[in-house]
């Protein structure tokens, strides 16, 4: 099978790429600003139709001063530094710096519970974080039982445009808490105001292309958050790949947009919005949040030609009420990743664009894309597609990982490639069940046709894919287990029209004990990020067990698929 995908290259996709000799992931950022200093980068619409907007040359100039005020803080070459922000402006500029500064970025969910936030902080070791005012009360919470010295506030309105702005500040910003009182607290610092006193060159902190870049925080077979190491070399691979995969679309550097409404802390946008659009000197479009109407306002107004998502973004276009007042024919190109593309969702979403959506397949681990539908010429429903240039794929036996699978059989998704990962930050275990000889064991079952197209059959991994969130069923039992009139829980997904899955939870109480789905809900509520907090809940006598004791989700998985069977 080696090499038997080449054929469906479309013509213009090279099946080896030339990477940069001595390449950094912000050095792209030094070169956009070089060759499209006047070209916007970066786009935070209002909500008037207004827009804040920076050129090239001012976002570098302004990655160079948070660089430097890093510096004089005391943020030293492979330092942890944690960005907490939704898609902004200062995202991008935080992200920069960060790199400029020799540090190692681990961008963090915003949607995380204070409890969440702190295990990753620990476990990283970061000292330095720079979080969105509104997440600010969270980070001073949890301070004192971290190793952060330093916290670097920002506010959401900084970047917005001048109407917009002033009307932020007259009617939302106090009352939804964006505004956060720093004045008198230790080692915390205004975000603005280190700007104005930094200089603007660029640091001279000497970065190699095997330094590290970032850690991206992944779920494994167990459940427990892990940090993914990756080189700037690792990343910047991955995004000349991507730029090759588009060249079929004909996209032009220096002139394209880019729709951004991916999170930028998950290295799936990160790499696909952010970095691509740096690469190529795109204006990357920055939306915070999904609502699908502003969604669909901003592909009118910005006519973005590339726009990376999940399914259940397009299937929110597709299904919108409205959607026909809107016109959409500016998009080419579009990437589906992080859970199955259904193809009704696929061929309507082409009918309302005239695009092309095809349906990828990554992971944080090699981040982040490694196989996709190619955008011109062969595709197969129910395929990722066949890997990227520079990426070889094998199916090996589930069991051992020592054979490799015939055509048309199930077995272990394993990948080599020069984006995959160092290793798992202090896991040196896991990391060699992953790492093997050079190649990365993915813990997904798939299998490969005749014509070299890859596909998802299941997960090895009990992990679940809601909305395209990755939800880890131990992290949400852990939980539970934390309720008092809780015996035995377990967590699993179910089959979602609309999330592809969702999180449902069987549980067993103490003898005497009563309770409500409500109440469980309520108390996971106040302990997790939103999209983790169990959807269905189930009360039972007894939970389905090994004879050695261990509770067998795959029993109620099953019957949760024969119940969806009876009532199809």
């Amino acid at each position: 099978m080696e090499k038997v995908w080449l054929k469906h290259y479309d013509a213009g996709v090279p099946h080896t790429i030339d990477y940069p000799e001595g390449g950094t992931l912000h050095q792209m950022l030094d070169d956009a600003a070089s060759r499209y200093p006047g070209q916007t980068a970066t786009i935070f619409p209002g909500r008037l139709g207004d827009s804040g907007r920076l050129s090239y040359r001012k976002l570098n100039q302004q990655a160079n001063r948070l660089a430097n005020a890093l510096i004089d803080l005391g943020v030293k070459k492979g330092d942890r530094v944690a960005l907490l922000m939704p898609n902004c402006p200062q995202f991008v500029i935080s992200y920069y710096a960060v790199l400029k500064a020799g540090g190692i970025v681990v961008a963090t969910n915003p949607l995380y519970s204070p409890r969440e936030l702190e295990l990753q902080l620990n476990d990283c070791g970061a000292q330095t974080i720079i979080v969105l005012s509104l997440f600010y009360r969270a980070v001073a919470e949890i301070k004192e039982r971290t190793q952060l010295k330093t916290i670097v506030v920002t506010n959401i309105k900084e970047y917005l445009p001048p109407i917009t702005r002033l009307l932020f500040t007259l009617f939302r910003e106090r009352k939804e808490g964006h505004r956060a009182d720093i004045s008198g607290a230790r080692d915390t610092h205004s975000f603005r105001q280190l700007l104005r006193c930094a200089d603007d060159q660029a640091p001279s902190v000497a970065v190699d292309p095997e330094d590290v870049a970032m850690f991206q925080y992944t779920g494994g077979t167990t459940g427990i958050s892990k940090a993914a190491v990756a080189t700037h070399r690792n990343v910047l691979a991955n995004v000349y790949q991507n730029k090759a995969w588009g060249t079929p679309v004909g996209l032009k550097e220096g002139e394209e947009v880019v729709m951004g409404v991916m999170p930028l802390f998950h290295v799936y946008g990160m790499v696909t919005v952010m970095h691509f659009s740096v690469l190529t000197g795109a204006s990357m479009v920055l939306l915070p949040r999904w609502e699908t109407e502003q969604v669909l306002k901003a592909i009118g107004r910005y006519r973005p030609a590339f726009f990376p998502g999940v399914p259940t973004m397009y299937v929110a276009i597709n299904n919108y009420p409205r959607v026909g007042k809107y016109d959409l024919r500016s998009v080419r190109a579009c990437v589906s990743g992080a859970a199955p593309l259904p193809l009704e969702v696929q061929q309507k979403f082409e009918e309302l664009t005239g695009g092309k959506l095809v349906e990828g397949f990554g992971l944080s681990e090699a981040p982040v894309v490694t196989h996709c539908t190619p955008i011109v010429g062969t595709r197969k429903m129910g395929s990722i597609g066949v890997p990227f240039p520079d990426v070889e794929a094998k199916i090996m036996d589930a069991e051992t990982g020592e054979k490799e699978m015939p055509v048309g059989e199930v077995g272990e998704l394993a990948i080599r490639g020069p984006q995959v990962m160092k290793g798992y930050w202090n896991r040196p275990e896991e990391t060699e069940t992953v790492l093997r000889q050079g190649w990365l064991y993915t813990g997904d079952l798939a299998k490969v046709d005749e014509d070299g197209f890859f596909s998802i059959v299941d997960r090895k991994k009990e992990m679940i894919l809601a909305g395209g969130y990755n939800i880890y069923p131990r992290e949400v039992e852990e939980v539970l287990y934390e309720h008092s009139k809780i015996r035995e829980a377990v967590c699993y997904g179910v089959s979602d029209p609309y999330r592809g899955e969702t999180v449902k939870v069987c549980i067993v109480l103490k003898d005497g004990e009563e309770a409500t789905p409500d109440e469980i809900t309520e108390f996971c509520r106040t302990r997790l990020a939103r999209f983790k907090v169990p959807k269905l809940v189930e009360f039972r006598q007894e939970l389905p067990k090994s004879p050695i004791g261990k509770v067998l989700r795959r029993i109620l998985v099953e019957e949760e698929k024969s119940k969806s069977e009876k009532g199809a």
